[in-house]
């Protein structure tokens, strides 16, 4: 829900969530909140009882899981500067979704999950910046789950009508890695699915790009719809799709306006998840991904014949 007048998200309330997940107690989310109270690294006083619950949902209900989740979410939006250092919507984070289409759609999966398309507005690759496009669609993502709460899971629609080989040649795989990382080891949702749907015929050249990166759990969640294919409404109705695409949903132009207006009237909301980093000095312990990404190189170039 959302304030009609000002645009300003008003948040799934705790006891929506109880009701949509009767499974999930109270009791199950103070274990939780006494857990954080020995974790000082961690900003448990930015941490609401929703957030609690929707990682504990997310994580099959296992606080051990959940623990781990909490702490390697955490320590990532501290790490990954590039996505999560000084967060606001700004003239770079509009120009990218100027660029790139990130649009939740509210008609859920047949199976019940619910997805998010996405489509280059501007197919020029000089304007294709991964690490922008990070840093604005987890903004629109944030806020999107700030409002709705639990998903039974989230299913990625990748349109690649406008892609050329050049975007992929512009990927850095650094943040390609610190991406896929991300999506497959802490968000506060499960991924159900990533769909490219008028996938291109150098698609195998970006799957081998990928695959480095990608748990075998995830390969087999990914499904390649050709030009023309109607195999991708096996997932979801085409009537769900924005009106470009043959549905009945917005078009791409009034779904651009709207993610932009959303994220401007929501603002407050973007900077105050600037307080919700760890203190890497009071850690008790070893940081999970100190390995993984403490030594932070960059490969600039790709070499893709």
């Amino acid at each position: 829900m959302f304030d009609t007048m000002t645009g300003v998200v008003k948040p799934i309330t705790i006891e929506k969530e109880f009701e949509k997940n009767p499974d999930i107690s109270p009791d199950d989310i103070k274990k939780l909140r006494e857990w954080l109270k020995t974790q000082p690294h961690l900003p448990g006083e930015h941490l609401t009882d929703v957030d609690l619950l929707v990682v504990y949902h997310c994580c099959d209900k296992s606080q051990e899981v959940s623990k781990q989740v909490l702490d390697l979410h955490f320590t990532l939006r501290t790490m990954f500067t590039q996505f999560f250092k000084d967060r606001c919507f700004d003239k770079k984070a509009e120009f990218t979704l100027n660029t790139v289409l990130c649009a939740p759609l509210p008609t859920p999966t047949l199976q019940g999950h619910r997805a998010a398309y996405f489509r280059l507005l501007d197919p020029d690759p000089r304007n294709f910046n991964l690490t922008e496009v990070a840093r604005a669609t987890m903004m629109v993502l944030d806020l999107w789950q700030y409002e709705e709460g639990t998903f039974t899971g989230f299913v990625i629609i990748i349109d690649m009508d406008q892609s050329v080989l050049s975007h992929v040649t512009r990927l850095d795989l650094m943040i390609v890695k610190k991406v896929l990382y991300f999506l497959q080891e802490c968000m506060f949702t499960k991924i159900a699915g990533i769909h490219f749907m008028n996938a291109p015929n150098f698609v195998e050249k970006l799957m081998m790009l990928l695959k480095p990166f990608l748990t075998k759990k995830l390969i087999d969640m990914i499904h390649i719809h050709q030009t023309g294919s109607t195999t991708l409404y096996n997932t979801i109705p085409k009537d769900a799709l924005p009106k470009e695409e043959g549905g009945k949903y917005k078009d791409h132009v009034t779904l651009r306006d709207e993610v932009i207006q959303r994220l401007q009237a929501n603002s407050a909301f973007i900077k105050t998840d600037n307080k919700r980093r760890v203190n890497e000095s009071l850690r008790p312990g070893p940081c999970p991904v100190a390995e993984e990404f403490g030594m932070q190189g960059s490969f600039k170039t790709l070499d893709i014949d």
